[in-house]
């Protein structure tokens, strides 16, 4: 059942999109009666327990451990997460027990040997599938695995936008892309609290590469940054309304993220009317009183800071003025305003371990991956192969056992195993923490399956002599590919690492029906891709990623997937060719490579001993694709793209203006097999530096059977169209006529309109 009253923790100023399966682009959500008396209700519960609260719990409730010491200071907890903060039994209020994350109840790392759970595809794999209730199934399958283990929080919901393509997280994160972002990001979180627990949204804000991530100062005025990723996480909270805001490590614009109050109290707070409470991230806390009083709820892992910022200190800061007796109850009554709503109190999670359905949950995993590879490539038909293939040849990646998934607190040990685990390349103190991982899903014997009556084989890689002799005498080649990335590093090229371009030249060389199957966790670039048949997507493809590969290039799944972000021709074609602070983390790495390691995650200075340097974003607003528009590089491959066993056709174009504009067209299947398009509505604007750019304003996903027409209807959101004015604190369409497109991608426009649009101006 999906609860939608039992989340109103976003108040009227901030209610927005809540959508469904085939409603229009944009739907704003109406608040009703029964919301309205939930909030009340919780509200009026709230303050009845902070009127009995004794200082001592109010300060408990503001602070927690990281949750590997859970284990040390009690034995018999059999919840080993992320995160533990203790309760008031005496009041009937629960402790919160904490989880990573987004692609899974994470278990990796410092976790409990034995312990599984479903792994889903990486969320860039999700965002491709431009399905949002495909977004909110993979949510509400993760919020019932944490609900049965006995978690009530759940660190998911990364809502960050793409903005430098070698961040080493971009997998955990949806796309470059404002609308895309939000609306994914809000239906999982959706999707997550549907289950009676509470969901982050994460990390707020301009979190955007790993490199110094503890340190950096990133900086962007606040009319682009209201426009960009701001708007995604206001957008994606309309939509999932989550009970928690997580603040990042970085520093915005001078001020560390969790003791920002521009970010927390004025923008989250005031003009979105947030309720719900606001947690660090592990270590991510710098001060008391100005922490607490820029809008800082609760401290979270706390041995991860420099001292435990939000317990004694915090209390004497009270007890002196420095913090108000009001202020600490505004926080302790926000954390529990948002468990009595989500009904953490009324529906506590069970004390013992329930059963979950990890077949049926994987099948939740397989659709997401089905759904979200993207064919970049499909010269003469290579794909799908013919069931008449005799001898089919798979090299490398470890394709005989697994697939690759991507590293750090999101880490899942799946159900159906780990294939192979490796350590972190450089050691180094997270190397405990943070391990390359493949799941136990193999891509050959899932072929073999396909295809029973074919020798199917294969070979590592690291004899190219051999493996191109190999796949000379071979009818089909795939080629898979990896690129591993993990939290807390960033991958210094879009290069393939180990000489994997050589071999996928000197396999193409050998046979023209070669598919080059990508696992990685972001763009990479293709220096070999005019040699090859055809190139598949296939991300970080979850736990069930080996049947998924086998059945798109059976064609069994008509691929679907769209790039949710840009793939670059080349490195220097990013807003910044180097990556910002790495000579300087190389420098403190090597200093501490000198040094003792203690393998202890809790000892370890998160800084790396880095001093604060900045990071400027040219493209302002602009992130991704639209600063490919605005500077006219040309990418390897665009926003938006990705082909079909199948053709579409567009034709019919109405569009209407007004306050907002309304978008109409047609969408029909021209092929001969059944296939689901993406048709993508773009407005165009002034870009960063005058240049018109198309911005996504729309999108649908759209299952058609051969020679079946569908009408598509978008509505857009008029911020998507509107300049922020941070002199009037409000947003600004102005009139006149805008371009609208239909298209394919971003570059391969089919329909072109205009919309009249009114001047208008408003408030948050």
């Amino acid at each position: 059942m999906i609860r939608f009253a039992r989340q109103l923790l976003i108040g009227t100023a901030g209610l927005g999109l809540m959508l469904g399966g085939a409603a229009p682009a944009v739907a704003r959500a109406k608040t009703t009666d029964t919301d309205a008396t939930i909030a009340s209700d919780s509200e009026a519960r709230a303050n009845a327990i902070v009127r009995q609260m004794t200082l001592d719990e109010k300060i408990a409730m503001v602070h927690g451990t990281f949750g590997s010491t859970i284990l040390r200071t009690s034995p018999t907890e059999k919840r080993t997460g992320a995160g533990h903060v203790p309760g008031v039994p005496r009041l009937g209020v629960p402790d919160l027990f904490e989880s990573d994350a987004s692609l899974g109840v994470a278990n990796g790392g410092q976790m409990r040997k034995g312990d599984v759970a479903t792994a889903l595809p990486s969320s860039l794999m999700t965002a491709a599938t431009f399905d949002p209730p495909i977004a909110y199934a993979g949510g509400a399958m993760i919020g019932a695995e944490t609900r049965a283990k006995g978690f009530n929080v759940l660190l998911a919901g990364g809502a960050n936008l793409v903005r430098d393509p070698r961040n080493g997280r971009n997998f955990e994160y949806l796309s470059e892309d404002v609308l895309l972002t939000g609306r994914m990001a809000g239906e999982s979180v959706r999707g997550i609290q549907s289950n009676d627990i509470v969901s982050t949204i994460k990390h707020y804000a301009l979190n955007a590469q790993e490199t110094g991530r503890n340190v950096l100062d990133a900086r962007l005025s606040e009319a682009a940054l209201r426009e960009s990723d701001l708007l995604a996480f206001q957008m994606a909270m309309e939509v999932g309304r989550p009970g928690s805001v997580m603040c990042g490590y970085n520093q915005v614009n001078g001020h560390y993220a969790c003791e920002n109050a521009v970010l927390l109290n004025d923008v989250l707070k005031r003009d979105w009317g947030f309720t719900g409470w606001v947690m660090s991230d592990w270590g991510a806390v710098h001060s008391t009183a100005k922490a607490a009083n820029a809008g800082l709820d609760q401290e979270s892992g706390q041995e991860l800071d420099k001292q435990v910022f939000f317990g004694g200190p915090l209390k004497a800061a009270v007890m002196s003025g420095q913090v108000s007796s009001a202020r600490l109850d505004d926080m302790v009554r926000r954390i529990l305003r948002t468990m009595i709503a989500h009904r953490l109190l009324d529906n506590p999670t069970p004390a013992a371990p329930q059963p979950i359905d990890y077949r049926a949950h994987a099948d939740v995993a397989q659709k997401t991956a089905e759904a979200g590879m993207v064919l970049l490539k499909n010269d003469r038909s290579v794909l799908p192969f013919a069931a008449t293939a005799k001898h089919i040849l798979l090299v490398g990646a470890h394709a005989d056992i697994g697939v690759l998934s991507g590293g750090g607190s999101s880490q899942v040990r799946p159900a159906s195993g780990v294939a192979l685990e490796l350590p972190m390349p450089g050691g180094g103190p997270l190397s405990g923490f943070i391990k390359i991982t493949y799941h136990a899903s193999s891509p050959l014997a899932a072929i073999r399956a396909r295809a029973p009556g074919a020798e199917v084989t294969y070979l590592d890689g690291s004899d190219v002599a051999a493996t191109a002799a190999a796949a000379k005498r071979a009818d089909l080649v795939l080629v898979f590919a990896q690129q591993w990335r993990s939290e807390a590093v960033d991958v210094e090229s879009l290069a393939l690492p180990d000489a994997q371009d050589a071999l996928i030249s000197a396999v193409a060389a050998a046979n023209p029906k070669t598919v080059v199957v990508l696992e990685t966790g972001g763009a990479v670039s293709m220096p070999w891709i005019d040699r090859v048949g055809a190139v598949l997507a296939a991300w970080y493809p979850g736990e069930r990623g080996g049947q998924a590969i086998a059945r798109v290039v059976f064609g069994d799944v008509n691929p679907s997937g769209r790039l949710p972000i840009t793939f670059p021709a080349s490195d220097t074609q990013a807003p910044r060719p180097d990556i910002p602070g790495l000579q300087l983390v190389k420098a403190a790495a090597a200093e501490a490579a000198r040094k003792p390691v203690n393998p202890d995650i809790s000892t370890v200075d998160l800084t790396g001993g880095v001093p604060s340097f900045p990071v400027e974003y040219p493209e302002g607003a602009d992130a991704g694709y639209r600063w490919f528009q605005a500077t006219g590089a040309r990418p390897l491959f665009p926003f938006g793209h990705g082909l079909s066993y199948t053709t579409f056709a567009y034709r019919g174009l109405r569009v209407t203006g007004g306050d907002a504009p309304r978008v109409t067209f047609t969408v029909t299947n021209t092929g001969r097999v059944a296939g689901a398009d993406v048709p993508q509505v773009y407005a165009t604007r002034p870009g960063f530096n005058g240049v018109q750019v198309r911005r996504l304003v729309g999108f649908e996903k759209v299952k058609l059977a051969p020679g079946e027409s569908r009408t598509v209807e978008v509505d857009v959101d008029p911020r998507l169209i509107a300049d922020y004015d941070p002199a009037r604190k409000g947003w600004h369409v102005r009139a006149g006529a805008m371009p609208i497109s239909v298209g394919h991608s971003v570059s391969d426009i089919a329909l072109n309109g205009t919309a009249s649009i009114k001047d208008r101006r408003w408030t948050q």
